[in-house]
């Protein structure tokens, strides 16, 4: 790579959850493993496999039934989230033996620019890649996968390129030989909706992207159509940001256009279960906890209702959020009036560790309920950031209501966090 590059490491810490729950059972190593959420309950899913269970078929977040029908032998193991977390610091400690600049991105994944310290290490950055990988076998008993690239994006592509415990670099040589024969879904945020809009137009790998001018893809896909140009394309820059480096947000928000007008409280509860799940889930990507829920409600003439209220506890829950949008729409709406857009904002946000949840004395079983539930929606925002977003859903996603109001994203609108 060129002098003037930066240097930036992908770490994939290689089949995570089941690489640490291998560590307390040595003997199950070379036998298919995988973890699950109820062993004992055949309608559980596959959170995570093993290298030799992933060679007999088995995938994540399908049924322990369909992954045992592949694989009888197969080894079944319960998740222990409190383990995974612990060693994800241990492995996060190590990479900030190298540089300052860490970004995790999710539990068993991080970057780290060393362009600033690959000097005191010899200046080698695959020589320094490897030395990582080995102190993390050595330490910990884990393998990592290193894609060593001059952006974010060619970084993680190197390190899903070659699996396990393999550095692969990405340069400007050789990317366009390497990176664009990769098929389109390769791309980070590359989803099943984008793919399929990308494959109409004949774009079926990252080069068809590349070589796509981009304006035609901001035409087709909006902003975020340039943005994956920019991916493909190597002209990503984004920095290396270490945890807790950007303030958090005050309110996290999500609002909704919909592609037709909602009529009646089974439609409008559907559009709001929907977008109670989003806000929720990117609550607990920033690590914060909601004391206030705003709604705001728009009807076809442009009139907006707005209203908020204090939740009965801090919460980062969608169930909870739900509720409380649904109490507030059903005292100020009319729900034989058609609904053209709903915005649902967690406002008076608090961090986690500081949003002690408090004992109801009237309903004792309350917190146990919400910590239960968090657990449930932890998990499956795992499932999601790893396999994307249509992975696992709620039943009630599927409702005829809930289908009516989906479809394709030409009628979405996120808003951004407010600062």
């Amino acid at each position: 790579m060129r002098t003037l590059d930066r240097i930036i490491f992908h770490c994939d810490l290689n089949s995570f959850y089941a690489s640490v729950e291998l560590l307390g059972y040595p003997e199950l190593r070379d036998k298919p493993v995988a973890v699950c959420g109820d062993p004992k309950s055949r309608h559980g899913i596959i959170l995570a496999k093993n290298e030799p269970a992933k060679a007999r078929g088995v995938r994540t977040a399908e049924t322990i039934w369909q992954a045992q029908r592949k694989c009888p032998g197969l080894v079944l193991l319960p998740a222990h989230h409190d383990k995974y977390r612990y060693y994800s610091q241990l492995a996060r400690e190590i990479y900030l033996r190298y540089t300052d600049l860490v970004e995790p991105f999710g539990i068993d994944e991080s970057w780290l620019d060393v362009t600033g310290t690959i000097h005191l290490f010899g200046g080698d950055p695959v020589a320094l890649a490897n030395r990582i990988r080995e102190e993390m076998r050595r330490e910990l008993g884990l393998t990592i996968s290193v894609g060593v690239s001059f952006n974010k994006i060619f970084a993680k592509l190197g390190s899903d390129y070659k699996k396990p415990d393999a550095t692969t670099v990405i340069s400007r040589e050789n990317y366009q030989s390497l990176v664009w024969p990769l098929p389109v879904t390769d791309l980070l945020f590359v989803g099943r909706a984008s793919a399929k809009t990308l494959a109409g137009c004949g774009i079926h790998t990252i080069g068809d992207l590349a070589r796509t001018p981009r304006e035609n893809l901001v035409r087709l896909l909006g902003k975020n159509g340039g943005q994956l140009h920019d991916y493909a394309a190597g002209t990503e820059h984004s920095p290396v940001r270490p945890a807790g480096s950007t303030p958090p947000p005050k309110s996290v928000g999500n609002g909704l256009t919909f592609r037709r007008n909602l009529v009646g409280e089974e439609e409008i509860r559907a559009g709001v279960q929907m977008l109670s799940q989003r806000v929720a889930a990117r609550l607990r990507r920033h690590e914060m906890k909601c004391t206030t829920v705003q709604v705001a409600i728009r009807s076809p003439e442009f009139k907006t209702v707005s209203r908020q209220k204090k939740t009965d506890a801090p919460t980062n829950v969608s169930r909870e959020i739900h509720r409380c949008a649904m109490e507030l729409i059903a005292a100020c709406w009319n729900w034989s009036a058609p609904v053209r857009a709903i915005t649902i904002t967690a406002a008076s946000l608090l961090p986690e560790e500081e949003a002690g949840d408090q004992l109801d004395l009237f309903a004792p079983q309350a917190s146990e309920k919400r910590e239960k539930q968090e657990k449930l929606e932890r998990a499956m925002d795992q499932l999601r950031e790893k396999y994307g977003t249509s992975v696992v859903r709620y039943a009630s996603n599927g409702t005829p209501a809930a289908r009516a109001i989906t479809g394709d994203d030409g009628g979405e609108r996120e808003e951004e966090e407010q600062l």
